[in-house]
């Protein structure tokens, strides 16, 4: 079966860039906007236009230079943001607005002060006044987690009707359970008269720590958009993390889903991301932590050595990391240590391995991790010559 292809929505240089400490200037932007072009994602969302100068210049600075990915820029259903929005973006080659409003009760009614009618209205104003400038109008339910399913439904048939072409249905506040979501794409699939005019989108935040579960459960059900960060960045917990999503898509063939990201440049796009907004992943990070494909206790050490296969279900290289790496600690078993002396230039023998290896272990013991100077050492004491 022909595999469906998932867009891959990036808002990192939006949603990812609101983050306290993770301002980006325009020269930083345009350097992060190019690697996502190069990367192979569908759509960048440059920014926020009407939100201030700096990024309203951004987004026209990165709508200049992409070359291939449709460039967006965000705005409320307010006359003025989208006018401004596309402004910003009238030198892009495939320029998207995305235009919304809040559609759960919570929203309508604290936020807005409002009614659901009238919220209707709204949302067909806007995208019908964003029609006026682009062809493609993508339109935000936010909130839409918390949204009663009919009542969405009714928001985005209204919305397609005005001409809407991506519906996003945003776990503003990453709330839903993966079924929960996953059966809301499903009902908007099945009961919103015009939805094949649209693609549905997934817009999912990590304040449980399941956005990218939910994402996924999207897609399974009939999403063929998800927006996501490199490294998971944005609002409070993070929005749902590119590299995850993609690799997961990848390494699950039988979801016949695809998407056109080069993996190969997951890594090195995870770093420059980290370098320029000075946010650091932590190591355990799923897919781009320091240590995704790091091996410390001795029994996953020996079967990696033996077969990566035994503890690892991704190739390293397929995102960019040069080999698995065997980290020496006091948990670490002979094979490791032999395996790391051959790296170094020893082929231990048993006998050498066997009167080596206690003295590794009392080594172990005062450091954290040994390294590869650590090993000479331990050789050198023990009389053990480079190969």
């Amino acid at each position: 079966m022909a595999k469906e292809h998932v867009q891959i929505f990036d808002t990192t240089l939006r949603d990812g860039e609101q983050v306290p400490g993770c301002k980006l200037n325009t020269e930083q932007k345009l350097i992060i906007a190019e690697r996502l072009d190069l990367l192979g994602v569908d759509v960048i969302e440059a920014g926020f236009p009407v939100s201030s100068p700096g990024d309203f210049k951004s987004v026209e600075a990165i709508a200049k230079l992409v070359k291939n990915a449709t460039v967006c820029g965000l705005t409320r259903s307010v006359e003025n943001d989208i006018k401004v929005a596309a402004e910003a973006l009238k030198y892009a080659k495939r320029p998207r607005i995305h235009t919304g409003i809040g559609t759960s009760d919570s929203h309508i009614q604290f936020k807005f002060k409002s009614n659901r009618e009238a919220i209707i209205e709204r949302a067909v104003a806007a995208v019908k006044f964003a029609k006026t400038f682009v062809e493609d109008v993508e339109f935000y339910a936010e909130d839409a987690g918390r949204t009663d399913n009919e009542y969405l439904a009714r928001v985005c048939e209204a919305v397609v009707k005005a001409g809407a072409t991506v519906l996003n249905i945003p776990d503003t506040t990453g709330y839903c359970l993966p079924d929960e979501y996953g059966a809301k794409i499903k009902y908007l699939k099945e009961n919103v008269a015009g939805i094949e005019k649209a693609t549905l989108s997934c817009h999912c935040h990590n304040d449980l720590g399941l956005a990218t579960a939910n994402s996924i459960a999207g897609a399974i059900n009939g999403a063929r958009q998800i927006e996501c960060t490199i490294n998971g960045i944005g609002e409070r917990a993070g929005n749902t993390s590119l590299e995850e999503v993609v690799m997961i898509m990848k390494q699950h063939p039988d979801l016949n889903l695809d998407t056109n990201v080069n993996t190969k440049l997951l890594y090195s796009t995870s770093q420059m991301v980290q370098e320029h907004m000075g946010m650091f992943v932590q190591a355990n990070k799923a897919v781009v932590g320091s240590n995704a494909f790091a091996h410390s206790s001795g029994i996953h050490q020996d079967g990696v050595i033996k077969n990566r296969e035994t503890y690892e279900i991704m190739d390293p290289a397929e995102v960019g990391v040069t080999e698995s790496a065997i980290v020496l600690t006091a948990r670490s078993g002979r094979a490791a240590l032999a395996y790391r002396a051959k790296n170094v230039g020893y082929e231990l023998t048993k006998l050498e391995l066997d009167a080596v290896y206690p003295k590794f272990l009392d080594y172990a013991d005062t450091k954290k991790e040994v390294v590869d100077e650590d090993i000479h050492i331990l050789m050198s004491q023990n009389n053990i010559k480079l190969s």
